[in-house]
Parts: C-alpha cells; structure tokens; sequence
C-alpha cells in the first residue's frame, strides 16, 4: 500500500476505530423506507458524531450503504464487531444506538433485528 493510502485510512480513523456502523440510505430503489426519510437519517448521524467528536479519529465509523438487503422496517443500521442489526433508525433511534452502543457498549433493544458477531458462534 502506498503511503498515501495509509495517510486516508488515518485521517478518517481506521487505526482508532472502535466501533463502525453502516446505515441503509440513499438507495438506488428504495424498499425499507422513503429516500429521503433514510437521507435525512444519515444527515443526522454524520452530524451527531461529529459534534460528539466520534468521527475521523473519535473511534466510531461511519458508512452509509446503499441497501443491507433487509427492505423493511427501515432506515436499517449495523454496527460492528458486535454484528448487531437495527430497525426504524430515524434520529431518535439513531441518538439511542450513539449513546448507549456506540458509546457505552450496550444493546438498543427496543430497536434490535438480530445480533450475530462475523466469525463467531
């Protein structure tokens, strides 16, 4: 890999990242939710973290998928290592998955589709 690479990879957190979560927004064929609705869940995601300074090198990922292939119930979200599986993340949801799993470690449950760690049992 080039340098170059590995400086990008720094500067948006890889090395620190303790936690990434992927939200199912702005889809080619929407299915799990209006366009917009989903949209307007990633704009307040990237914002929250921000402000809460979780982004770039805060810890916290953040990738905006263009479908996770459940098409219902949505904005749908993951969050990794932990493989555990969101449903109707508007920003309310999404506050409640920022500071009680991203930050503090523990499962949304009210929210939780299905939990399976990659690899695991």
């Amino acid at each position: 890999m080039t340098d170059a690479l590995k400086q990008l990879a720094a500067d948006v957190g890889v090395p620190d990242a303790r936690r990434h979560i992927f939200l199912c927004c702005d889809q080619t064929s929407p299915k799990c939710c209006d366009k917009e609705r989903g949209l307007a869940a990633w704009e307040f995601l990237k914002r929250r973290l921000k402000e809460l300074g979780l982004s770039e090198r805060g810890g916290i990922l953040r990738t905006k998928a263009n479908c996770l292939r459940i098409c219902e119930g949505g904005p749908i979200a993951v969050v990794y290592p932990e493989g555990t599986w969101y449903a109707q993340c508007d920003p309310p949801v999404l506050e409640a998955i920022i500071q009680t799993h991203l930050i503090g470690g523990h499962v949304v449950t009210a929210h939780l589709i299905e939990e399976h760690v990659l690899g695991g049992p």
